[in-house]
C-alpha cells in the first residue's frame, strides 16, 4: 500500500471539494480532507494498493480539472496547477524504490490519459523540490517551458492556463504545519520563517515561508518539516515561538495540514510540549487502523 497526499487548488467551494474527495475515495481509502480558505487549497490524504490508488488519483484530478479554473484562482499558497502536487509516500520508509517507480508510472498515466503536463520531483527526480517549478508562478513556468529550460516528464509541452501542470513525486512522510502570529506584518512572519528554515541557517529539515492571511488579519509561518528526526515538531514550535517573541509578537494558533505520524505526537508528549492545532484525531496510524477496521 501507498499513501498519496494530493493538493488541489480549491477550498472555498464546498461542493467542488466534496466532488473531488468522492472521486478520490472510489478506488482508495480517503483518510482526511483539510481545506484552508486563505490558502485556497485542499489537501487530501488517501491510501490504497498501487493500481486502485492510481485510478482514484486520476478520477479526482479529472474532477479538479473539470471544476476549477486556475485563471480565477487567488490564494496565499504558491501553485502551478489545479491539481498542484501529488506526492506518493511509502508507508514503510524502506520501500521508497517502489514509491519512485509508482510515481513515474502515475506521471505517465496522468500525461497520457488526462493530457496534462507532468513534472517529476522529489526522489522520483533526483531530489528537485516543488519550489523549483513554482518559482514565479504559473506564468513563469509557462515561459520556462516555452524556452526549453524546463521540460515536462509526461504529457503535452503546452500548459493550459486554466488547469496548469501537475507535480508528481515520491517522498518520505513530512509534516505540513502552520503557525499563526498575532500580527499582520508580513515582514515579521517572513523574518521568523528565515530564522527557522534550514536553507537560511535555521533548523535542518525545516522549510518555511511567511504568508499574509487576509481573512483573519494575521500572518502565518507556513512550514514543511521534511525530516521529523532532525527537527522534532515540538522543537520547531518552540523555535518559532522564540523567534516571534524576539520580534514583539506571539504564536496564537496552529494548523496541521493532513495527518501526523504517531511518533511525533508521542515525542511531544514525552517532552511536555504543546502542539497547537494537533489532536488525537489527526494521528496517521490511528486513523488508518480505524478506517481499515471498518
Amino acid at each position: 500500500m501507498l499513501e498519496a497526499v494530493p493538493n488541489v487548488s480549491e477550498a472555498r467551494d464546498a461542493a467542488v471539494v466534496t466532488a473531488i474527495g468522492e472521486a478520490f475515495g472510489r478506488g482508495a481509502v480517503l483518510l482526511d480532507v483539510h481545506s484552508d480558505a486563505d490558502h485556497h487549497r485542499s489537501v487530501f490524504t488517501l491510501v490504497g494498493s498501487e493500481h486502485g490508488l492510481f485510478d482514484a488519483l486520476l478520477a479526482g484530478i479529472r474532477v479538479a480539472v473539470d471544476r476549477i479554473d486556475l485563471r480565477r484562482h487567488v490564494g496565499a499558497h504558491p501553485r502551478i496547477g489545479v491539481a498542484d502536487v501529488v506526492p506518493l509516500v511509502p508507508l514503510d520508509p524502506a520501500e521508497m524504490d517502489q514509491a519512485v517507480t509508482a510515481a513515474r508510472t502515475l506521471a505517465q498515466r496522468i500525461g497520457d490519459e488526462l493530457q496534462l503536463p507532468v513534472f517529476l520531483y522529489g526522489e522520483a527526480a533526483g531530489g528537485v523540490r516543488p519550489v523549483f517549478f513554482r518559482r514565479g508562478g504559473l506564468e513563469a513556468l509557462v515561459r520556462r517551458v516555452d524556452d526549453g529550460e524546463v521540460v515536462p516528464d509526461a504529457g503535452p509541452h503546452e500548459i493550459d492556463p486554466s488547469s496548469g501542470g501537475v507535480l508528481v513525486g515520491a517522498r518520505q512522510a513530512l509534516i505540513a504545519y502552520n503557525l499563526d502570529l498575532a500580527t499582520d506584518d508580513l515582514e515579521v512572519a517572513s523574518a521568523v520563517a528565515v530564522a527557522v528554515r534550514g536553507s537560511s541557517g535555521g533548523m535542518a529539515g525545516v522549510q518555511a515561508i511567511g504568508l499574509r492571511l487576509p481573512e483573519s488579519a494575521r500572518t502565518q509561518v507556513s512550514m514543511n518539516v521534511i525530516d521529523v528526526d532532525a527537527a522534532p515538531l515540538h522543537e520547531v514550535v518552540s523555535r518559532v515561538r522564540a523567534e516571534a517573541t524576539a520580534r514583539g509578537t506571539e504564536v496564537v494558533a496552529g494548523e496541521l495540514v493532513g495527518l501526523v505520524p504517531e511518533r511525533v505526537v508521542v515525542a511531544a508528549q514525552a517532552a511536555g510540549e504543546d502542539l497547537p492545532g494537533v489532536d488525537e484525531s489527526q494521528v496517521l496510524e490511528r486513523v488508518l487502523r480505524s478506517r481499515l477496521a471498518e
